[in-house]
Order: C-alpha cells, then structure tokens, then sequence
C-alpha cells in the first residue's frame, strides 16, 4: 500500500469517526424530539415534551453507556460486542416507557407521544434482532428522526435521508456494521413513522 492510500485511508476513517460523533443517537433525538415536540403542540411548550422525549430515549440511555463505561464493563460507547448490548435496550425500553407514562398523566400532544411509543416499538425489534445479528441503532435512530420529523412536519425533511446514508456508510467504513445491517437499521427506523398511522 502506498503513502498516498494509507492517507487517503486514514482520513476516511477520521471522517467516518466524526460523522458517527456528531449524529450519534443522543444527539439527533434531542434535535428530532425538541422539533417533534414542538410541531405536535404547536407552541413552545411542545419543547418541553420533546425535551422529555428526548432525555428518556437518548440522554438517559447515553449517561447509562457512559456509566458501565466507567465501571469497566465496555470499551466505548458503541458496544462493539452484540452480546453485551441487551442491558442498554432494557434500560431504553424502562426509560421510553416511564417518559411515555409521564405524558399520558401530564396530557402531552399525542404526536410526541405516538413519537415515544414508535420508538419504544423499535427498540423492542432492536433487541429481538439483536440477540442474533448485530442490527445497526446508530442507523436506526438515524432513519428514525428524519421518518418522523418528515411526518409531523414536512415530506421535505425526507432529504434528510443523505445524512441517514452518511451514518450508515461512517458505520461500515469503521468496521462496526456490515451494509446489510445499516440497512436493516435504516428500514426500521423508517417504519417508526408507521406508528402515526394508529396514532
């Protein structure tokens, strides 16, 4: 391998490396939920909501990482290893869940909710598949802010598929997914706008 290729491979792995940091999963459902809170509501307030959704999907399960991260128990927070991931989608689903009760009891627009429950939904498949193929949730979640945020507010935020495809290729360029399953995570994701239709 020449000078010129070991370069050009090291600046696409730095490039991968910045693209899933900067739209890891704590970060967009905090951007898709504040914006999903918002449109659901109509108002201010709805940011609120969405500041909630966000710190029970993302936040919390983020801190959680960075605390068995702390303890030793994983190396970073990708969990490279698929079987050592089912505590995280165990703490997801209690924390989505305990949200989810929070804006029943404190009447939340049913957007925000129906957004909380498709993602719950989703996490649910995200383990099952899990158990025997490592499915990809940075590709997921990536699919599944821009699927919902095309339905609460605009069919234009569906070009926000390029950044979903960054995702997926900054996964396989770092040697943690294989395309099949950033693809699979993609498909997935994008079925979270289907929770709308029973919403």
């Amino acid at each position: 391998m020449s000078t010129t290729d070991t370069t050009d491979t090291a600046d696409a792995s730095g490039t991968a490396r910045t693209v899933t940091d900067v739209f890891q999963p704590r970060n967009l459902l905090l951007a898709g939920m504040l914006a999903t809170g918002f449109a659901a509501a109509g108002e201010w307030t709805g940011l609120l909501w969405g500041l909630l959704g966000a710190l029970c999907a993302g936040i919390i399960p983020a801190g959680y990482i960075e605390w068995e991260r702390g303890r030793g128990t994983w190396g970073d927070r990708h969990v490279v290893d698929r079987t050592k991931r089912a505590p995280i989608f165990f703490v997801i689903l209690g924390s989505i869940g305990i949200g989810s009760a929070v804006m029943v009891l404190g009447g939340a627009p049913s957007g925000i909710l129906t957004a909380m429950l498709g993602l719950w939904a989703m996490t649910v498949v995200l383990l099952a598949v899990n158990t025997v193929w490592k499915i990809s949730v940075d590709a997921s979640v990536a699919s599944a802010v821009v699927a919902l945020l095309a339905v609460v507010h605009s069919p234009w935020w569906l070009f926000g598929y390029v950044m979903t495809a960054t995702v997926c290729w900054s996964r396989v360029a770092l040697g943690y997914h294989t395309v099949g399953q950033v693809s699979a995570g993609a498909a997935l994701g994008a079925a979270t706008a289907g929770a709308f239709l029973f919403g």
